[in-house]
C-alpha cells in the first residue's frame, strides 16, 4: 500500500478540502479531527482513515502518535492544519490560553515531526511537511495575541525541521490570510475584509489545495513560506 499523507484537522474549510483533494488523487489519507461532523464520515467512506484527536494536551497528543504509527510504518506527508482561533477577549485565564494555542500549534506538530521522522525519511519517494500557519506570524494580532504567537512559533519550526530532515524531507509553509468566510459573517463585515487585500476576493479553500499540491509536486522547495493573502501585505 502507497504511504499515506497525514492530514490534522481535517473536519472542515480548508483541511477538508485538502483531504478531500488527496483521495480524488487516489492517495491513502489519514485524517484527524476533534469534533466529529457529518464530513468525517463522508471522508472515511472515501477511504480515509480517521483518529479523533484533541491536541491540546500532552496525554492527547501522546495518545494521536501511537495511533498515527500504528497506521503505517512509512509516510508520505503530513499536513499540519488543527488549530483553534481563540481570542483573548473570550478568556480570562490568559495563561491557559497561551498555553492551549502554544500546544495545538508548535508543541503538537513538534512532538508528531519527531515521532514520524524514520517514517518520513523512509517512505519510497521524497516526502513533505506542511505547517499551515498563518498571515498573522508576521503581523500580530491585537485581538489574536496567543494565537498569532503560535502562529510564528509553528513558522520557526518550519525552518528547523527543513534542516533536521534534508533531504529526504521538505518541509515549508502554507501562510493564509482570509480564504473562506465563516456562515455568520455579514454583509459590511465582508465587504470590509475584501478591502483589506489587493485583489479583494476571497478565494475559497481551493487556493489552499492548490498550495499544497503544488508544494507536493515541487522537488526543491524547502524551508520556504507560500502566501496566500491577495497582496494583503502591500496595503
Amino acid at each position: 500500500m502507497e504511504s499515506p499523507v497525514l492530514i490534522t484537522g481535517a473536519s472542515q474549510r480548508l483541511g477538508l478540502a485538502m483531504a478531500q483533494n488527496l483521495l480524488e488523487q487516489g492517495h491513502h489519507v489519514v485524517v484527524t479531527y476533534r469534533t466529529h461532523r457529518s464530513s468525517i464520515a463522508l471522508l472515511k467512506d472515501k477511504g480515509a482513515t480517521v483518529i479523533q484527536a484533541d491536541f491540546s494536551t500532552e496525554a492527547a497528543i501522546d495518545r494521536a502518535i501511537d495511533e498515527i504509527k500504528a497506521i503505517s510504518k512509512t509516510y508520505r506527508g503530513v499536513i499540519h492544519n488543527a488549530s483553534d482561533w481563540a481570542q483573548e477577549k473570550a478568556h480570562t485565564n490568559k495563561q491557559g490560553l497561551m498555553e492551549r494555542m502554544m500546544m495545538i500549534h508548535a508543541v503538537a506538530p513538534y512532538r508528531i515531526n519527531l515521532a514520524l521522522e524514520e517514517a518520513l525519511c523512509n517512505c519510497e519517494k521524497q516526502a513533505d511537511i506542511i505547517h499551515m500557519t498563518d498571515y498573522v506570524q508576521e503581523t500580530g494580532s491585537e485581538k489574536h495575541m496567543a494565537y498569532a504567537a503560535s502562529k510564528a512559533a509553528l513558522h520557526n519550526l518550519t525552518l528547523s525541521f527543513a534542516k533536521k530532515l534534508s533531504p529526504h524531507v521538505k518541509v515549508n509553509s502554507v501562510a493564509p490570510a482570509l480564504l473562506m468566510f465563516n456562515e455568520g459573517d455579514d454583509e459590511a463585515y465582508r465587504k470590509k475584509a475584501l478591502k483589506k487585500s489587493l485583489l479583494e476576493i476571497v478565494p475559497g479553500a481551493q487556493e489552499a489545495v492548490k498550495a499544497m499540491n503544488y508544494l507536493f509536486d515541487s522537488d526543491y522547495i524547502t524551508g520556504q513560506t507560500l502566501h496566500l493573502n491577495g497582496g494583503r501585505h502591500l496595503k
